[in-house]
Formats: structure tokens, C-alpha cells, sequence
């Protein structure tokens, strides 16, 4: 069985990294090195078929693009197969696999390519970053708008009730930090829909840019983590200092932002809207600020759609250096029996 998610994203802070957490119950790592991300991305499939029949395996999504993959963890081997690229740098450990060594093709580096690869890149961020600060603005109609104290009671209320007959364990829970979506060549993605199919209870978190939302959550994090229970906390791709998921795997389930572009509706029993909007902003709000708030909408927008732009550019270069590398199936064939062997 698979479990989608991501660890890397690109954001309005620029490229993210939270692959560590969810490390630390592994004991065994190896780092894929290979000149390409192709080449790296097709072993990790290979690795995929062999073990998913047998066990859990979470597959870590790639901010590339969906022909590429950061890595496959196997929590009940405590084993993880990670592309080396997306290894921190203070993070060393595991056995590196050089698969350069099983393949046939001779890399050159392209140091133009690589070079307009990272220029079209960092212009997303830059477009990113701008459309961050103009959502800012679009967050200050509705917080002078809030009802804090009900924001409180509702958080306050929903802990009790997810919390309710639960004994509370003698250490903390552990928190897995994760993004279930990012901005990528292909425009905003998400794996929503397969991360709640799974769970009995999803709570469909609506609202308004400033409504209290992310602080929902976290308070809600931080609840079941002293109560003792591992914790799995997605961070939004756009501010990844915002939340936009949480949920529990003993407790069967989860609590996400679910507003554009990660928009969803409830279409099973065990299916809950809460809508932040309705319970905590003063009646009319929409109305009144109607005007402004379509400017700032279609303002940030606009950079969201740049920032997309500059990342297909980007991901252009990006498949005319992947274009100089290969794998056949014997040289495929050959690095799994050699991983095999290493076990």
C-alpha cells in the first residue's frame, strides 16, 4: 500500500526542506546518488513495486514535478531510500548508493542549462514572495473583522470533543512535519483526496484568508502531541509558517484548510465543514469589502500564475539536461539485486 506526501515544496520563502522528522524512526537510509533526477526517480518506482505488496510504503513526492521523486520510506523495516539532492547537508548518515556506476551514459555537466534552470526558479520564488505580502493585505479586512474569543471557543470545543475518553500518555508525541501539495511545473498539486480517503473522521476547515484557520490547527497539534500521540502536521506550500493540515493516525483523523486551490467538500458520513467564516467574522463582512477584497484576489493571483510560469520555464531546462541520461532495464535489474544485497 502507498501513502502519498511531500517534504520539499517551493514557496514564497523559497525552496523548503522538512525531510529530518520524519527520519527519526529509521534506522537504515540509503542515499540514491546519480547525476539524474530521472535516472534516480525510476529506481525509487522499482524500489516501490518490490515492497508495497508486503508493507506500508510512503512515497515522498517531488517539488520538481510528477516525473520525479524525492525518496520511498518503509516505516516498519525503519528503512528509507532517499534521493541524494534533497539530503541536508548536516544530515549525512545512511549508505550511499553511487548508481552512476551501473549505467552506461557519460554525463557533461551543462552548466548553462543548470545555470537558467536555478535563474527561472528563483524568479518564482521572487513572485511568490510578492504575492505573499499582497495576501497580507487581503488577511487584515477580515482579522478586524474577528471574533477571537469565538475563534478560542471553537478550537477550545473541538479539542474536548476529539480528546474526549483518551488517557494521556507519559511522553509526548512525535511530530512529523510534512506539505501535502506545492507549486511545480505543472501549477498548484495536491494529494488531499488520497491522504483522507483512509480516515473515518475529516473536518473540512472553511474560511477566509486571516480567520484563524492555521492557529485552528496548531492548537490542535499541540493538544495531541502532549496527549501522547504521534502527530502528522502539513504545512502550506504558499507560507510554510501557516498550517494546512493535521492529523492523527491513532485517533483515525484529520483536520485540513480546505479553501482554494486546495478546495474540497465533504461526500461521505464522517465528513464535518467547519466554517470559520460563518462562526467567527462579523455577518457582511464579504459584502462590505467586496471591491477590495476582488482586487487583492485578483492581485495575488496574478503573481501565483507568474510564479507558475517562471517554474514550467525552469522545469523546460531541467528535461533538456535529463535528456543526456538513460537507464535500461539490465542496469535496473542489476542496482536492485545490488541493494538486495546490502540488506
Amino acid at each position: 500500500m502507498r501513502n502519498y506526501y511531500y517534504v520539499t515544496a517551493n514557496t514564497a520563502v523559497g525552496f523548503v526542506n522538512l525531510l529530518p522528522s520524519n527520519l527519526e524512526r529509521i534506522q537504515q537510509i540509503f542515499r540514491l546518488k546519480h547525476s539524474s533526477q530521472t535516472v534516480k526517480a525510476k529506481i525509487l518506482k522499482d524500489i516501490i513495486t518490490k515492497y508495497e505488496a508486503t508493507y506500508e510504503v510512503e512515497v515522498l513526492k517531488s517539488a520538481l514535478g510528477e516525473h520525479y521523486l524525492d525518496g520511498v520510506v518503509i516505516p516498519e523495516k525503519r528503512l528509507a531510500f532517499l534521493n541524494d539532492s534533497i539530503i541536508p547537508d548536516d544530515m549525512r548518515e545512511g549508505i550511499e548508493l553511487d548508481l552512476n556506476r551501473f549505467t552506461q551514459d557519460i554525463s557533461v555537466r551543462k552548466e548553462k542549462l543548470e545555470e537558467k534552470f536555478i535563474h527561472y526558479t528563483e524568479k518564482a520564488y521572487k513572485h511568490l514572495e510578492t504575492g505573499l505580502r499582497i495576501h497580507d493585505d487581503l488577511e487584515e479586512i477580515y482579522i478586524k473583522e474577528m471574533n477571537f474569543k469565538r475563534a478560542n471557543e471553537i478550537a477550545d470545543t473541538f479539542i474536548q470533543e476529539v480528546l474526549e475518553g483518551q488517557s494521556k500518555k507519559d511522553q509526548d508525541g512525535h511530530e512529523y512535519h510534512r506539505l501535502f501539495g506545492t507549486t511545480t511545473v505543472d501549477g498548484p498539486v495536491n494529494v488531499v483526496p488520497h491522504i483522507t480517503e483512509k480516515l473515518s473522521c475529516v473536518f473540512y476547515v472553511k474560511g477566509r484568508a486571516g480567520t484563524g484557520k492555521s492557529t485552528f490547527m496548531k492548537k490542535v497539534a499541540s493538544a495531541c502531541i502532549e496527549y501522547g500521540y504521534d502527530t502528522e502536521i502539513y504545512h502550506c506550500s504558499f507560507d510554510p509558517n501557516s498550517i494546512d493540515m493535521v492529523l492523527v493516525p491513532d485517533l483515525d483523523f484529520c483536520i485540513f484548510d480546505s479553501t482554494d486551490p486546495h478546495e474540497f467538500f465533504p461526500t461521505r458520513e464522517g465528513e464535518v465543514v467547519i466554517d470559520l467564516y460563518e462562526e467567527t467574522v462579523t455577518p457582511g463582512t464579504d459584502e462590505k469589502y467586496a471591491g477590495e477584497i476582488n482586487k487583492i484576489n485578483n492581485h495575488y493571483k496574478s503573481y501565483m500564475k507568474k510564479s507558475v510560469a517562471e517554474l514550467k520555464k525552469a522545469g523546460k531546462y531541467l528535461e533538456t539536461i535529463e535528456q543526456q541520461f538513460s537507464c535500461t532495464e539490465q542496469e535496473r535489474k542489476e542496482i536492485i539485486h545490488f541493494i538486495e544485497q546490502q540488506l
